[in-house]
């Protein structure tokens, strides 16, 4: 290490750079070291590139002004090793040579040198070089800083997000949790349900609820969009068509104290005032609701811009059912009509949302009607949950896997004669 006077060594600044000369060449050293520190730099200095290394390892200098022809070890090959010692930060090599070859400086180049200077070197070109590595290490330290700074936001981001997720499994718990029941037996009809988010949580709901001795309300909806707004506009929806009877905005009480559902049309006028006049929301929903005597067969069914459900009957003939409508929170004023049909033995009715019918191969092309309906005709002899599972599995193949919007179903069954449907 070179000695300076006192006064040469004040006049270096706390912050500056670190500067490594390594030549076999005291005079050479010394000559260089006068240049650089009367410049403002540290200065370290090492005879061979075995010194040093060592050196690197214990002092990571920012700067490196090697000799390319010495004893033992050369300038180009110490290079190599400086370039494979560092990792999260970067050191400005400079190799001194007499040559000028431009294979030289290709090599030089390749093993990791930055610059170039031809001996002997003058204090002018020396402290230039020295200028534009500055610019380069700065842009280097930006770089760095700005990386432990991604690293860390990210990091943060990472810790976020696997809270929202643990809130997700657990809303998506809950939220399944809404449809207390997903089967049921009234008299020789049974009621199946599906509901299979897209996400964590979806805006879909479907359920049934007890009217009376012989009847039994149905509902499938659909709200716009994914995510927890629509998520939490049908729990809100799940609440007021709640089993429990004093909640249930489907029924009402009769002049004998007796509860007893409302019909369907109105069901539909309500929930739709609701939304316009006290929710107050941009948001909207789709829906099927069904009021069904168990005893005769008979449903009333209204149809509020959801799909249309489809009838198998039991010879397995399919009708198309409803008439479209409007959605339920769009319009102040919206109509909704009523529809009565028969199931009779062996017949079903299946309600699906729109993720099912919307469901799209590589080639952008929905499933549709047709693909549901030529679904149902493949499982004819499949029932309850076997069947939706089944439709659930065609879809998502038809999909190649991919599934984009969320996808529930109802599915009601009247039993045949022998208590089991014509076609099992």
């Amino acid at each position: 290490m070179m000695i300076l006077d006192s006064q040469a060594v004040k006049s270096i600044p706390h912050n500056s750079r670190l500067v490594l000369l390594v030549d076999d060449s005291r005079a050479q050293r010394r000559t260089l070291a006068v240049q650089l520190i009367r410049a403002g730099y540290h200065v370290v200095e090492a005879a061979s590139g075995e010194e040093a290394m060592r050196i690197c390892l214990e002092r990571r200098p920012d700067i490196v002004i090697s000799d390319w022809m010495m004893p033992g070890q050369t300038g180009l090959e110490f290079c190599r090793q400086f370039r494979d010692m560092q990792s999260d930060r970067y050191g400005y090599f400079i190799l001194l040579t007499s040559r000028n070859d431009k294979k030289d400086i290709a090599e030089g180049l390749r093993a990791g040198a930055d610059e170039f200077m031809t001996k002997p070197v003058s204090g002018a070109e020396l402290l230039a070089r020295l200028s534009a590595s500055e610019r380069i290490l700065r842009m280097e330290e930006s770089l760095r800083t700005a990386n432990a700074q991604l690293r860390d936001t990210l990091d943060r981001l990472r810790e976020t997000q696997a809270a929202i997720d643990r809130d997700l499994r657990e809303a998506r718990r809950l939220q399944q949790g809404l449809v207390r029941e997903r089967h049921g037996r009234f008299g020789d009809f049974d009621l199946s349900l599906l509901m299979r988010p897209a996400g964590h949580i979806g805006g879909d709901l479907v359920g049934f609820f007890p009217i009376n001795a012989r009847r039994v309300g149905m509902f499938a909806l659909d709200v716009a969009g994914h995510g927890v707004a629509a998520a939490l506009l049908s729990a809100r929806l799940a609440a007021l068509l709640s089993g429990a009877t004093d909640q249930n905005v489907a029924l009402r009480t009769t002049d004998l104290g007796l509860y007893d559902a409302r019909p369907p049309a109105e069901i539909l006028h309500h929930l739709n005032a609701l939304m316009i006049q006290e929710l107050r929301t941009d948001s909207y929903f789709t829906m099927v609701y069904a009021d069904l005597d168990f005893l005769n067969g008979r449903l009333r069914l209204v149809q509020a811009g959801h799909p249309h459900p489809v009838l198998q009957r039991a010879d397995g003939r399919l009708e198309r059912i409803g008439a479209g409508g409007l959605p339920v929170g769009v319009f102040a004023h919206a109509e909704y009509e009523e529809l009565q049909l028969v199931l009779n033995p062996g017949d079903r009715l299946f309600i699906t949302s729109d993720g099912l019918t919307e469901a799209e191969n590589a080639r952008g092309e929905p499933l549709g009607e047709e693909g549901l309906q030529a679904i149902l005709r493949t499982n004819a002899l499949l029932r309850g949950d076997a069947l939706l599972e089944s439709i659930c599995w065609s879809a998502a193949n038809y999909a190649g896997g991919k599934r984009n919007d969320d996808i529930s179903a109802v599915l009601i069954e009247r039993h045949g004669e022998s208590g089991g449907l014509p076609w099992t």
